[in-house]
């Protein structure tokens, strides 16, 4: 987007003593099941990967081939296996009991290790005078959930991760099916845990978010089971002080939004039936969680409230190295549509 194409776009800026110091460029849309944007900022038919965005249609092929009724998988186990998860006690839990009903160990989680996401977990493993595992990927429920797929289906667990095994060729049909978009037009490439991602337009991703939510409507359907258990237990889907969590506790569920790496949110408003996506075009997290609720406040599917749980992502403290408030994030400019402008 060049600065001339429009004065009113979301932006994410950072102010510091009342000079705007750093801007971080938005880009998004908002579309009904049918694909059809309604809102928009910046680019809505950029092309980018979507990373862990995908996580619930990852998930869904679990629900949809009987995996928890096989194994009597429990509402929080499939929730982790949307996450990404901040590596916390409960997390790695849910994670170890995952592979324990599907006979496997954490050595055939084919993630790399990481530190945890979360930094009291992160500090403790470093107190006990431990190094992270690969149960410690924020990723791992997904790689588990996978695993749980490749056993159910008659398929070969080891290597599920390539581009070529019939797991990864399951999730590349998933995001055909929900996009509308054909297998053979959906780039890929490698995602930071080792399997597949996904390359979109914004308006696909906000179209398929809303075609998986109104699938879900009354209940029953495979994306009404994903989307319950990432409702009904918020903290598996990320953990403490992660927006992904906040935001289904501040909606009671209705909203679910899914954070992807590089400043990619995607998701959908249930109350409305619309889906969500977003980018953040430099992949600042700091920028694209500021962006994710400056863009569902301007959808006006939030109370916007100072006890909603959600005001320390609308004007974002920055400290310095004395933990002093020395800038802050903001969400700045309109959501644009046909018929209005949502400013802020």
């Amino acid at each position: 987007m060049h600065e001339s194409e429009t004065n009113s776009a979301m932006d994410v800026i950072l102010t510091r003593s009342g000079l705007n110091e750093s801007r971080h460029r938005v880009h998004a849309a908002v579309a009904d099941p049918s694909g059809r944007v309604i809102a928009s900022t910046g680019s809505p038919e950029l092309v980018t990967f979507i990373r862990s965005a995908a996580k619930p249609f990852q998930a869904l092929p679990l629900v949809e081939e009987g995996v928890p009724e096989r194994l009597g998988l429990t509402e929080d186990e499939l929730a982790v296996c949307c996450a990404s998860h901040g590596g916390e006690p409960a997390h790695l839990e849910r994670v170890r009991s995952l592979l324990t009903r599907g006979g496997f160990s954490e050595e055939d989680l084919e993630c790399g290790p990481h530190p945890p996401l979360n930094r009291e977990a992160a500090r403790q493993l470093v107190a006990a005078g431990e190094s992270p595992s690969r149960i410690h990927n924020n990723c791992s429920g997904k790689h588990g959930g996978m695993l749980l797929l490749a056993r159910q289906l008659g398929w070969a667990p080891e290597g599920y991760r390539r581009g070529n095994h019939p797991v990864q060729q399951r999730m590349i049909a998933e995001l055909s099916r929900w996009t509308g978009i054909p297998v053979e037009r959906l780039p890929t490439g490698v995602d930071g845990c080792g399997v597949l991602c996904f390359a979109l337009p914004l308006s696909a991703l906000a179209g398929a978010f809303a075609r998986f939510g109104r699938a879900a409507f009354g209940g029953g359907s495979g994306p009404s089971v994903i989307l319950e258990a990432m409702a009904r237990h918020p903290f598996q889907v990320a953990g403490t002080g992660r927006l992904c969590t906040a935001v289904l506790e501040a909606t009671g569920g209705r909203v679910v939004a899914k954070l992807g790496a590089e400043g990619v949110y995607g998701g959908v408003d249930r109350g409305s039936g619309l889906g969500f996506a977003l980018k953040v075009e430099d992949g600042a997290l700091r920028a694209c969680e500021v962006a994710l609720v400056g863009l569902l406040d301007r959808m006006e599917v939030l109370d916007g409230g100072s006890d909603d749980g959600l005001s320390p992502w609308r004007d974002r403290s920055v400290t310095n190295t004395l933990g002093e408030d020395a800038a802050t994030l903001s969400c700045v400019g309109s959501l644009e549509s046909a018929g209005e402008v949502h400013g802020p």
